[in-house]
């Protein structure tokens, strides 16, 4: 998994404090922001393209899902590490959170915009499923982790923005297992020197890869390339259905979320351009390429469906379930939340996330 520094806003303090207070919460939301700065630069900077009432909230949950990402990894000794998360969690729902930043401002997230609990469930689901070691033998198994570790932040980032409906949260579900396959395709040496595989063992052997004996001497040739080329067609299938949820987001939200789309299949078009080697070399896109590719997405115009909307993934559907039919959002929240809007900087994103592009763990955490 990625780490990073633990910034001491995020040790457990003497006394709790009141997390509904709004002083409380403003020092959180600003704890949050620091150690996005230190460990996630490019999610701080493309959520420069989100409309304020929906970035700051959008730190803060990034912020308790990251350090959650990194207590697994950086986990040693006795314990379940997944365990005492979903003991951390259970307090956040009761509205009685440990004296953490992350932990506070997260409870007050869950609360504002009533964020269905088994949605972050699903998500430490995905955290334990990489602690064991789990093999995925199809694409529907994989993709079935996808929903865990990156879908579940989609859901999540869409009901800040006030999607309940179910295309709205399906292609939102899309859009974040879209953004793992990318990931995976891009990581395939990296993951297997860490002794990861994440492809479908399954594809593998269909093009006469034994698996176990690949990941014990990875190597490139062009069986293996079809295998990232399939992963890479199904990613962009996903990238290519989002187009109609994204017309259904308030329109501030619209260019942060196609720029994320465009920028993520991106990664992918990288892949290919590189011959699909991915165990030799990381794909990187060029800070050029990422601004012409940024600046298209903002001024495209993303359209609603004409026909039928597609079904979410099976892999999907629990998440959809959830948040459809959770409870609306209370209308109160404390006034940290409703900070002004800031214009978007895109040579200012762009150099900000040329430093820095690995959002991910073994989860490939968005």
């Amino acid at each position: 998994m990625l780490t990073f520094s633990r910034p001491a806003a995020f040790a457990p303090q003497a006394a709790p404090a009141d997390w509904r207070d709004p002083a409380v919460a403003a020092d959180d939301l600003a704890a949050c922001r620091r150690l996005l700065r230190d460990g996630s630069r490019t999610f701080l900077a493309a959520s420069r393209l989100l409309p304020a009432a929906v970035r700051d909230p959008a730190c803060a949950l990034y912020a308790f899902c990251r350090l959650a990402d990194d207590a697994v990894d950086q986990h040693r000794g006795a314990g379940d590490p997944v365990a005492r998360l979903r003991e951390r969690l259970a307090r956040v729902y009761l509205g009685e959170p440990l004296p953490l930043a992350a932990d506070r401002a997260m409870a007050t997230v869950v609360r504002r915009f009533a964020i269905p609990r088994e949605v972050p469930e699903a998500l430490l689901d995905g955290f334990a499923w990489d602690a064991e070691g789990r093999r995925y033998e199809t694409i529907e198994a994989l993709q079935a982790y996808a929903a865990r570790v990156a879908a579940t932040v989609g859901v999540m980032m869409a009901l800040l923005m006030g999607v309940r409906s179910r295309e709205g949260l399906a292609r939102a579900c899309d859009l974040g297992v879209a953004m793992q396959l990318s990931n995976i395709a891009r990581d395939v040496g990296e993951d297997a020197r860490m002794g990861r595989l994440y492809l479908p063992r399954q594809w593998l052997r269909e093009a006469g890869i034994d698996p176990d004996a690949w990941l014990a001497a990875p190597s490139f040739d062009a069986a293996l390339a079809g295998v990232v080329q399939r992963l890479l067609d199904t990613a962009e299938s996903l990238y290519d259905r989002v187009g109609a949820g994204i017309a259904q987001l308030p329109r501030p939200c619209r260019p942060g979320i196609n720029a994320a789309r465009r920028l993520y299949a991106e990664i992918g078009h990288e892949v290919a351009r590189r011959g699909l080697d991915s165990v030799s070399q990381r794909a990187v896109v060029a800070p050029a390429r990422k601004l012409r590719v940024l600046v298209a997405a903002v001024a495209e115009r993303p359209r609603a469906a004409s026909g039928a909307a597609p079904a979410p993934l099976e892999a999907t559907r629990f998440l959809v379930d959830a948040a459809a039919d959770g409870s609306p959002p209370a209308r109160e929240a404390p006034a940290v939340w409703d900070l002004a809007g800031r214009a978007v900087r895109l040579i200012d994103l762009c150099e900000l996330a040329a430093q820095r592009r690995q959002l991910r763990g073994p989860s490939g955490l968005l």
